[in-house]
């Protein structure tokens, strides 16, 4: 994991903003390294998703392209699709600690469908940045809510 400062902004803002995917395989083995404790007993990589229409702006999820990477390198299965941002928020960028938690408070859900699957599951939810942990708290608890036995986080970098 890398430390989210001045020297690592500018390539996971790439990653994120500027269609630079080039890194992807690298740090797909770097997320599989430091998440090798959590292969054992894993059942699935869940990114974080973003919402359809920022999908559609950006292209593609980066954490997604990261949770593919890594299923590749541990052998754990990735479903970018069981869960989902169902309703937009405004970017986190600006925000508050406060502001984080209430922007994405309500924003993830698990279709009906795909619950079965997650029943008793053990998650890995994987991410590109951790700042507070407003997102990933709020997928956590709704994967919990919809039958998941434990979530684990990995995130690419993190605030410090």
């Amino acid at each position: 994991m890398l430390a989210y400062d001045d020297n690592s902004r500018p390539l996971l803002l790439r990653l994120k903003h500027a269609d630079r995917l080039d890194g992807v395989p690298a740090f797909g083995q770097w997320l599989a390294r430091a998440g090798a404790p959590f292969w054992a007993d894993a059942d699935l990589l869940l990114p974080v998703p973003l919402h359809r229409w920022r999908l559609l702006r950006r292209r593609y999820n980066q954490a997604a392209l990261l949770s593919l990477a890594v299923s590749r390198r541990c052998g754990v299965p990735s479903d970018p699709g069981l869960l989902q941002r169902q309703r937009a928020t405004a970017s986190q960028g600006s925000q508050s600690r406060t502001g984080r938690a209430r922007n994405v408070r309500g924003a993830f859900a698990v279709a009906k469908t795909d619950r079965a699957q997650l029943h008793g599951s053990r998650v890995v939810l994987i991410d590109d940045v951790f700042t507070t942990g407003a997102t990933v708290s709020a997928c956590a608890r709704i994967l919990k809510r919809n039958g998941a036995a434990r979530v684990d986080v990995l995130t690419l970098a993190r605030v410090l």
